[in-house]
């Protein structure tokens, strides 16, 4: 089996976070619901749902869950990314990984992995997704 390469950018259509479990003098808690647009070898709308833990303000630990509606390398179907990664410097670090069973149409039997850097701000973001079909 070749594993393949999708790179592309995508953009941040709407960010709604608020906190979450907030305690005074504690660290804050966050919830984020993204909606993001995607080109390239990702072409589609993908909708998440991230936890984020600032321990300052500047710095942040996250994960969660994104479904991608669309096509991967011309290819239709949807499939679901696990995201985890960290804020500091002034940029996101992500990883990706392609959640087991998530695919559906032709995207059945989807795995991989992949993710971006995002600097605060940035109107498109670079990112990979190296992937295999069964």
């Amino acid at each position: 089996m070749t594993t393949r390469h999708a790179e592309g950018t995508f953009r941040i259509k709407s960010w709604d976070e608020g906190p979450y479990a907030e305690v005074d003098g504690a660290p804050k808690l966050t919830r984020a619901h993204v909606t993001s647009r995607y080109g390239g070898g990702i072409e589609g709308e993908g909708t998440s749902e991230t936890l984020m833990f600032y321990p300052e303000e500047t710095t942040a630990t996250y994960s969660g869950f994104e479904r991608v509606v669309g096509r991967l390398d011309g290819r239709e179907g949807t499939f679901v990314l696990s995201g985890s990664g960290t804020y500091e410097n002034g940029a996101a670090t992500t990883r990706w990984s392609v959640v087991p069973g998530s695919g559906t149409g032709e995207l059945s039997g989807l795995r991989g992995e992949g993710g971006f850097v995002a600097g605060q701000g940035a109107d498109e973001v670079a990112y990979r997704l190296d992937y295999d079909l069964d």
